[in-house]
């Protein structure tokens, strides 16, 4: 599935009505305002009925559930410190819910990077069947108790690639991702960004589905210019373009089956002969996010900034 490249966005709710046969003008963006994505329902997921469900998160943040309305929320540093780099932020969730954040979108802020968090479709899951459907998954993949690690093959680590449902919203996830890219190129100078300085970053099954958008035969609009993927390995067979985007990697060491898959995706990227660089962090076993632990893997947000500024990303 690709997002259409007709131009029919719907962005009627963000400008300002005014009379026939004058100028209209963009109604200013809210810090964390949603702009939805796709006009009408989005393709594919149009019979969709089960309602979206919000729950605050024990560890902070909420889990949103259910999605069916793609969206990005806009988080704009200030004009005086604004680099002109963009990061669409796809967060993890197994692609069953969306773990949503803040935080990561404030940081890029203080450095001077636009920041878009990315609400993409998630598996419907009644809610009598919980957020897990059953099967809460345990370092992206494998059913609950099951421990051995998976055959990675292609640098492709999806933990159940017979699973039809999960195939089906991993690559409208990727279709999300692709339309988010172009609605922030069509409105970057509204924004104070560089259309060629739009990024991607993938936490989790977030990075299963951006590292999906650099799949594409052909550049495009819709395609990244840079991803940084955090214990985000690729959910499907490895494939890369001639001009896929140079690639940040970060996870922990014993991170299970995550570590192997992330190990896998750096060595696609380096045989295809493309940017990528891996930080594999000692005494960490699942996700990190912004937390902190008195770790060296406390300072991944210093080395994905130092790979930004030394590929010239944030100039």
């Amino acid at each position: 599935m690709r997002p259409s490249r007709s131009g029919g966005i719907v962005l009627a709710a963000l400008i300002a009505a005014t009379p026939a046969g004058q100028a209209q003008v963009a109604a200013p963006v809210a810090r964390g305002q949603e702009i939805r994505l796709w006009p009408g329902k989005a393709p594919g997921s149009e019979q969709w009925t089960i309602p979206e469900t919000v729950t605050p998160a024990p560890e902070g943040g909420r889990s949103i559930a259910n999605v069916s309305d793609p969206t990005i929320s806009v988080y704009l540093p200030e004009p005086a410190a604004a680099s002109g780099t963009a990061v669409i932020i796809a967060p993890g969730g197994a692609l069953r819910f969306l773990a949503w954040d803040e935080a990561v979108a404030r940081w890029l802020n203080s450095k001077g990077i636009a920041a878009f968090l990315l609400k993409y479709r998630t598996l419907q899951i009644p809610p009598s069947a919980g957020r897990g459907g059953g099967q809460v998954p345990l370092g992206l993949g494998g059913p609950l108790g099951s421990r051995q690690e998976i055959e990675i093959r292609n640098a492709n680590a999806n933990p159940a690639p017979n699973d039809a449902a999960l195939t089906e919203v991993l690559h409208m996830g990727i279709a999300d991702a692709e339309q988010a890219l172009w609605v922030v190129r069509r409105r970057a100078s509204e924004w104070r960004i560089d259309p060629s300085r739009v990024g991607m970053m993938g936490f989790s099954a977030g990075g299963g589905v951006i590292v999906g958008t650099a799949m594409q035969a052909a550049r495009s609009d819709a395609y990244p210019d840079f991803l940084l993927s955090l214990y985000g390995p690729s959910l499907m067979d490895v494939t890369l373009p001639p001009h896929a985007p140079p690639l940040f990697i970060a996870v922990g060491a014993t991170h299970f089956n995550v570590t192997s898959g992330c190990l896998a995706l750096f060595s696609a990227w380096k045989a295809a002969g493309k940017p990528v660089e891996l930080h594999v962090y000692d005494q960490v076993s699942a996700g990190f996010g912004m937390a902190k632990r008195g770790l060296p893997v406390d300072g991944w947000t210093d080395r994905a900034y130092e790979w930004l500024v030394a590929r010239k990303l944030t100039r």
